[in-house]
């Protein structure tokens, strides 16, 4: 792979005589190209077969669409990265789309991964659990399914049917007696020796099958022992039988259309409608509807809806394993190109196709219904936002229009766990792939100090945006900051704005009125007399939900940093103590707490610590 750069003698051209320029020198082989303005700004991201061909293209002076003609006249350089084949230069296309985000290439913004089924198999007694990340672990993976809620459900049902174990291994072997699952009848057990290894096995087995969309052969296996369970008149074992199978039978109604035809496939279908576009997706594992996602890409008027699924094939499954059949609404120009590079990422044929009858014909033809219904209450959902932020910069007098709203807040209970929440809000709503949180880190703050929490927080994120961006022309910038809180608050920000040279940073602070009642809020602006909106002022309301989601989210971030304290044992922190010495350590003496007071002597004494580590240990917890 060749990198060639753009050329300083270039730097006064720009448009099509930039472009022009560049074509003596290119080579005709594949490739991937990068289009960037006067600030070295990325504009667009392209791959080519024939590198100098297709930058001719852009050369020509007539035949753009009005978003392409946009693009050159914007391009002020150009850099080329040579690939050995076609398919090599998509993928790498791809993956730079996703790290650049250029500004004229459709870009798919949500791209969470998605949770699967896991039953592991490194114990005598597997677990089933929700799994999302790198699939590490050895066990059996079942997805992906759409969201989390549905892993949710099914593992809800699962646990109905076959009775297996959600609990971690440290917990299963802690146990001295059944927990209330047991009692609920959602787990057999194991833990206690309430079930024979064989028998588990089995349980393991039958839920691997359901997985595997085998559902109807372990509904007549259920159905036979029930069947001779009442014959032997063991009638609570063919009630117990009888409530599993409603479970499974549950299971499928929850998941909706199984297709009998199709057992692995991916049904993407497109709808656009003025200017936006929804992608809607529809997972099939083992002839089982295992859920469906929406997502919504950035794309421009013009953009036909082939260049809209290509780039969000390539984009959506950078990170995420394809499936054997990709089942699509429209074709795409590079069908057969993008299915060689799954084919290559998978190491398996993928296929993609566009059906025309049949049942999958009828998937596409469902999945572009949801597709539409969906796209039709987002424009409904964005046009409110859009008239709410038009009306929250004449209340608040701003100079336009915000697109990005940062709210800010704190969190703790005496001064201890302290953190910093940021939510945003745009356009598009609540940005939740946005939000950050912040450890407060100083160590001079006095507890409780909210002034000092919240000069920490923005102090940190503005820097971070000063050295990231310091023309402030991306649009990581926020158009508004709203802080929690009156006059002092408002004061205290100003001065940490000054102090940076953002003076110029529109702010606003939210206070609670008299008696603190919902619906009197003041708003405090630097210099200016604070004011208050009408009772029932939709621009009042929009502030409280976004003054509510920080707060929601500050708490949420302050629990889990409070559980996680709670949690830590202070055994984690000694060299040498794994999770194996650490059990030896808790046996013997029965809580962390008596170890840290345990004299050399009883340290030695516990089977499994050697002399230096007993030593080691006895040292960390008595240095004083």
């Amino acid at each position: 792979m060749a990198d060639t750069t753009s050329e300083t003698g270039r730097d006064a051209l720009t448009g099509h005589a930039c472009i022009q320029s560049y074509l003596k020198t290119l080579p005709t082989s594949p490739g991937v190209y990068r289009m960037l303005d006067a600030q070295a700004r990325v504009l667009y991201v392209g791959k080519a077969r024939n590198l100098k061909a297709r930058v001719s293209n852009y050369a020509r002076p007539t035949g753009h669409s009005p978003r392409i003609a946009r693009m050159i006249r914007e391009t002020a350089s150009m850099m080329f990265l040579t690939t050995r084949t076609e398919t090599e230069a998509l993928l790498l296309e791809q993956n730079l789309i996703k790290q650049l985000k250029p500004r004229y290439n459709v870009l798919l913004r949500d791209d969470k991964s998605f949770p699967n089924i896991l039953l592991t198999k490194d114990h005598a007694y597997p677990m089933i659990r929700k799994h999302r990340g790198a699939k590490t672990q050895k066990g059996a993976y079942f997805g992906p399914f759409a969201s989390a809620g549905a892993v949710n459900r099914t593992l809800n049902q699962l646990q109905k049917v076959f009775q297996l174990r959600t609990c971690s291994d440290s917990m299963f072997e802690s146990r001295t007696r059944p927990c209330l699952l047991y009692q609920i009848k959602r787990c057999s057990g194991p833990c206690v020796g309430l079930i024979s290894e064989e028998d588990y096995a089995a349980s393991v087995r039958d839920a691997e099958r359901f997985l595997s969309g085998k559902s109807t052969k372990i509904q007549e296996d259920l159905a036979a022992q029930m069947t001779g369970a009442a014959e032997a008149m063991e009638f609570e074992r063919a009630a117990a039988l009888r409530d599993r199978i409603r479970a499974l039978t549950q299971v499928q109604g929850v998941q909706g259309i199984n297709p009998q035809g199709v057992a692995e496939a991916d049904v993407i279908a497109l709808h656009m409608e003025g200017g936006q576009a929804c992608v809607q997706v529809f997972f099939i594992r083992a002839n089982q509807n295992w859920g469906n996602r929406d997502f919504y890409p950035r794309t421009g008027a013009d953009v036909s809806e082939a260049e809209v699924l290509e780039a969000f094939l390539g984009q959506f499954y950078d990170t995420k394993e394809p499936p054997r059949l990709i089942l699509l609404s429209h074709p795409i120009e590079n069908a057969d190109l993008m299915q060689a590079a799954l084919t290559e990422k998978l190491g398996r044929k993928v296929e993609i196709a566009v059906p025309k009858r049949g049942e999958k014909a009828e998937l596409v033809e469902g999945a572009a219904r949801n597709a539409r219904e969906s796209l039709g209450r987002k424009m409904a959902e964005t046009a409110t936002q859009a008239k709410l932020l038009k009306g929250l910069a004449e209340a608040l007098d701003l100079d336009r229009t915000p697109r990005r709203i940062e709210v800010y807040d704190n969190s703790h209970i005496m001064g201890t766990n302290a953190v910093g929440a940021m939510i945003v809000a745009g356009p598009e709503g609540f940005e939740k792939n946005h939000y950050r949180k912040f450890n407060i880190r100083g160590e001079e703050l006095t507890p409780g100090d909210d002034f000092g929490m919240m000069k920490e927080v923005l102090t940190r994120r503005l820097r971070r945006l000063v050295k990231e961006d310091p023309d402030r022309t991306s649009e990581a910038w926020p158009d508004l900051l709203l802080i929690d809180g009156g006059a002092g608050q408002v004061s205290a920000v100003q001065g940490i704005l000054d102090e940076m040279g953002l003076g110029d940073l529109p702010m606003v602070g939210v206070a609670k009125g008299p008696d603190r009642d919902a619906g009197k809020e003041e708003f405090h602006r630097p210099g200016r007399r604070p004011f208050a909106l009408r009772h029932n002022d939709p621009v009042l309301y929009f502030v409280q939900r976004m003054r509510d989601e920080a707060h929601r989210f500050a708490i949420g971030t302050h629990r889990a940093k409070r559980a996680k304290a709670v949690a830590a044992n202070p055994l984690d922190e000694v060299p040498g103590v794994g999770a194996a010495r650490k059990r030896a350590l808790l046996a013997h003496f029965g809580s962390a707490k008596a170890v840290t007071r345990a004299d050399l002597a009883d340290l030695k004494a516990v089977e499994g610590i050697s002399d230096a580590l007993a030593e080691r240990i006895y040292a960390h917890f008595n240095e004083a």
